[in-house]
């Protein structure tokens, strides 16, 4: 560890988080090509694709154990429970809805869902609580805390610069604090030098790539590209569909009677906010405007043939329908 000021009495926890993801794998792989001892580790948040969970299962009997984790909220919809009973009726609830939010206020047994039914909204990427509630907490409270209690915890971060403005600032080695460091090895690397880690290493990659996916964690994530929403929406219907009843469900555990999974955009349409509600304003809605061309309004039928003609051929924004692991 000679990046890292730690004392050599000190007991060192190496921690790998795993998504299923390009730049998790190739943290991972760096970590054993390096010798590193470590606890590799995936927050499952309920809302990954099938082929996610099944790559993470492949991961784990190519490259070794993988301790999995869940966010659970039971007790704080528990607490809304009473809320809703208690404090509803003194805003004005009508015993209409109120009844209808205490139908749907159960957990689930989905981190996502639950989450989103606590909140009684989906995140967004100006209010991004699912990535604190759904990865870092669980991975704190059941791993790192622990580890922290008998020494010092050095967190390996598959995070790249390239990917956004924030990520260029960062540090490849940070002191958190309280024992614990921040490590970044891949910051410089590109996507090319990703995937060219998961070849050296004779490792497949998620196979979401093949699929026009640019990001391979929750499906879909907040931040889905246009196009990649296009193609989530022609190769994988039934994620829309489960998406359109996660939207009804959080709507009703909602006191503003309406959520939608993506955030309708200020003066859109016209309609006020009171209007916006999920069944006019939601998901499919949202599918309808990412099949249109440039500008949003008026539908691009070649292009939707295209997505739809490809969906059993590979389609990589990366480049890999040519490429093979070696």
């Amino acid at each position: 560890m000679a990046e890292f000021p730690i004392s050599a009495d000190r007991r060192v926890t190496t921690i790998v988080s795993i998504s299923g993801g390009k730049d998790s794998t190739a943290l991972r792989l760096l970590a054993i090509e390096r010798g590193v001892e470590h606890v590799a580790v995936f927050a499952d948040t309920g809302h990954e694709h099938p082929d996610t969970y099944e790559y993470v299962d492949y991961l784990e009997e190519a490259t070794g154990p993988i301790v999995r984790v869940r966010a659970d909220f039971t007790e704080q919809i528990q607490r809304k429970r009473e809320f809703v009973q208690e404090k509803w009726p003194e805003h004005g609830v009508t015993a209409e809805k109120i009844e209808r939010a205490l139908a749907v206020l159960h957990p689930t047994g989905n981190p996502f869902l639950d989450l989103c039914i606590w909140k009684g909204r989906f995140p967004s990427t100006k209010t991004r609580f699912c990535s604190q509630e759904l990865k870092h907490a669980p991975i704190f409270e059941q791993v790192v805390d622990p580890a922290l209690e008998a020494g010092e915890v050095v967190s390996w971060q598959g995070v790249r610069a390239g990917e956004s403005l924030a990520r260029r600032d960062l540090l490849p080695v940070e002191e958190v604090g309280g024992g614990l460091w921040n490590y970044r090895p891949i910051l410089d690397w590109s996507a090319d030098d990703v995937f060219a880690q998961h070849r050296r290493h004779g490792v497949k990659w998620n196979p979401l790539y093949e699929q026009g996916m640019g990001r391979v964690g929750c499906m879909p994530c907040i931040h889905a590209r246009k196009d990649e929403l296009a193609q989530i929406a022609t190769r994988f219907p039934e994620v829309i569909e489960g998406l359109r009843e996660w939207e009804r469900i959080v709507s009703e555990a909602s006191k503003r009677d309406s959520a939608t999974f993506f955030p309708v955009p200020n003066n859109r349409d016209g309609f006020g906010d009171e209007a916006r509600h999920y069944s006019t304003h939601g998901i499919d809605q949202r599918v309808e405007w990412a099949m249109t061309g440039k500008g949003g309004r008026q539908n691009d039928w070649v292009r939707e043939a295209e997505i739809d003609a490809g969906k059993g051929m590979c389609s990589s924004i990366y480049g890999l329908c040519e490429q093979e692991v070696a």
